[in-house]
């Protein structure tokens, strides 16, 4: 058999061993360290046995999926503290998840955070004793007898197709699992509870109501508390606080998920769709508005009706079904084929700032993040074939330059064709071939993200970094041959031949609502000069400087810049600390009677830094900060 090492070096050996035979003969530093193994690229066991002909890869703390098998495991052990700790615990579902594991219990009496310290304090009397997770198949009647006593497992086994179950014991626990697990509990490093929430049995709210434990592990304890630390700073920096503090947008029960932008929201808004703007036009983009509402025929034939449909609202005009938008490409196709067109005249680049609608659950509804109506900053692209890698990658260097604007990193996945889609495979297989190509040009690493495109055709994804490390998907590229054929578009080739161009959606911000959402989490509310709704505060020290202070603010307004007087009678430290902490204002102005004698000015930077300047001079210093967008 071949072992593939962590190195990516490949070794020979025989086979019949199971995966900790391999990984024994390998190295003991290597054996102590694994944690599970892939043969042939499932997932497996330390003690699966490996076939002839098998490949073998070992698992180890660095691996990609060490933690998340880590932390399945860590589930297990809190699911063993919690039965132990309330006798006659009813035990669900627990799987791992991106920020750590949960699992489902139904307890004799329902618990609170109080119990944290308890549940923790047993756990680490488990993950010290360091005993195995030992994996066992048996049958469906075997695993009935084991279960007996836990009526939601016997639901699931009687939903169970297979004649074999397998089933992993540690200590006094057992559970149904597919596996794989670490060997033993003393592998699992620093965990943590984390919060409990309620939970339906199999979500369905006709059924039981369980109490749903959340905790989290990490291989260090250095890992935990950086974890921790971001925690906190994300509940500092949420969006949805920071955005009530800075008068940016707020909601409103009337209208569950329609964000109202207030007017600091409007300025930050229209400051971001003004550089959007600016950069389209310098790339050869023309701007287009389609409308928000059309009929339910148009949204058939773009095939939007079979796969969106339960996202979409419609009402009924004139007797007939109409659809909201939840997407602006129909309308843009709509423009394409309001007039010939010849090969000369593509590409066609038609960018378009459209207020769509999207339902979505209530309880899914979260800020600026997730809302029901949103401008999406779309493009559509009409190109000949032999166009289609050049334009494909001038989208991805466009998308690339705003995002380099705001400071943030990504990463790249290309999403092949969903179950649930449109088109020949030949027609899929070219796209994906197209977008292949163009990010190979460009020397572009990416991943794959197997079936997540769109049903329409494959993408590319940007997957963003903040400045706490998380990430999130805004920019896409979206190859589409199914569209234009759907409308039968076409333009005239030189041999005066009609073809069929291709069409390519993209988005830079994506929702313009949620990427402010994100912009305020990952500056802290503490903008730029150039986008920050309020660029400079002008504090006059008492009354006496407050004629001053105005003349001041009128002569910062005349060379364009944002400005706002604090007129209150409140004290100068009172509404430094609020410029600071409330505002978040780039600037404070800060004049006494001394700056106004002597027609100066006192300026507060971030830093908290005060220094004197003439009004000329500061005002051609935030000048240029807001041309070079600095």
């Amino acid at each position: 058999m071949n072992i593939a090492l962590p190195d990516g070096s490949v070794k020979e050996l025989a086979a019949g061993a199971t995966v900790a035979d391999v990984a024994a003969s390998i190295g003991a530093g290597l054996a102590k360290a694994a944690l599970a193994g892939k043969v042939d690229g499932t997932l497996v066991d330390l003690t699966a046995t490996v076939t002839d002909g098998a490949t073998v890869e070992i698992i180890t703390a660095k691996s990609p999926e060490a933690l998340h098998i880590m932390r399945h495991s860590c589930a297990h052990i809190m699911a063993e503290a919690v039965q132990e700790l309330y006798p006659g615990t009813q035990i669900a579902f627990g799987p791992a998840t991106d920020d750590g594991y949960f699992y489902d219990f139904e307890l004799p009496n329902n618990i609170s955070s109080d119990d944290f310290g308890a549940i923790e304090k047993k756990m680490a009397e488990i993950v010290k004793a360091d005993e195995p997770f030992v994996r066992e198949v048996v049958s469906i009647d075997e695993a009935k007898k084991i279960f007996a006593d836990q009526r939601f497992k016997l639901e699931h086994i009687d939903d169970l197709t297979d004649q074999e179950i397998s089933i992993y014991r540690h200590g006094s626990f057992v559970d149904l699992c597919a596996g794989p697990h670490i060997p033993s509990a003393g592998k699992i490093g620093a965990f943590k509870m984390m919060k409990l929430a309620g939970a339906y049995w199999r979500g369905d709210a006709t059924r039981e109501q369980l109490q749903r434990l959340y905790g989290t592990a990490f291989f260090k304890k250095s890992e935990l508390e950086e974890y921790l630390h971001n925690l906190e700073e994300a509940e500092k920096r949420d969006h949805r606080r920071i955005g009530r503090e800075m008068d940016i947008f707020m909601m409103r029960d009337e209208a569950p998920g329609f964000p109202f932008f207030l007017p600091n929201g409007m300025i930050l808004k229209n400051t971001l769709l003004d550089y959007w703007r600016e950069i389209h036009k310098k790339a050869g983009y023309v701007e287009i508005s389609t409308p928000m509402i059309m009929n339910k025929q148009l949204w058939q034939t773009s095939g939007h009706w079979d796969h969106y449909k339960d996202n979409m609202y419609s009402t009924v005009i004139d007797e007939e079904e109409y659809c909201v938008k939840p997407m602006n490409c129909p309308g843009g196709v709509l423009v394409y084929a309001s007039k010939p067109h010849s090969y000369r005249d593509l590409p066609i680049r038609a960018g378009e700032i459209g207020l769509v609608h999207r339902h979505e659950m209530k309880g899914a509804l979260h800020g600026l993040f997730r809302v029901r109506c949103f401008n999406q900053d779309d493009a559509h692209l009409f190109v000949r074939p032999d166009q289609l890698t050049e334009e494909i990658v001038g989208v991805v260097k466009l998308i690339d330059s705003v995002y380099q604007q705001f400071g943030f990193t990504y990463h790249v996945e290309l999403s092949t064709r969903p179950e649930d889609s449109m088109g020949s495979d030949e027609d899929w297989e070219a796209a994906e071939a197209g977008l292949r190509t163009a990010l190979e040009e460009l020397g572009m690493e990416y991943e794959v993200n197997e079936g997540d495109g769109a049903f329409y055709g494959p993408k590319i994804d940007f997957h963003l970094t903040d400045s706490l490390g998380r990430t999130w998907q805004c920019g896409t590229v979206q190859l589409d041959f199914q569209m234009p054929q759907n409308f039968d578009l076409e333009y005239t080739d030189a041999d005066g031949s009609k073809k069929r161009p291709v069409m390519l959606h993209r988005v830079c911000y994506g929702s313009v609502e949620r990427f402010i959402g994100i912009l305020i989490e990952h500056y802290a509310g503490k903008f730029p000069v150039w986008l920050a709704p309020m660029q400079v505060k002008v504090l006059p020290v008492s009354e006496k400087s407050r004629d001053y202070a105005h003349k001041v603010a009128d002569a910062i307004e005349a060379a364009g810049i944002r400005v706002v007087v604090d007129n209150r009678d409140e004290k100068i430290g009172y509404k430094i600390r609020e410029a600071r902490s409330i505002d978040r204002v780039p600037y404070m102005v800060i004049v006494g009677e001394k700056e106004a004698e002597e027609g100066t000015i006192s300026v507060r930077d971030r830093t908290n830094e005060t220094h004197p300047s003439t009004i000329e001079d500061f005002c051609a210093k935030v000048r240029e900060e807001i041309r070079t967008r600095a």
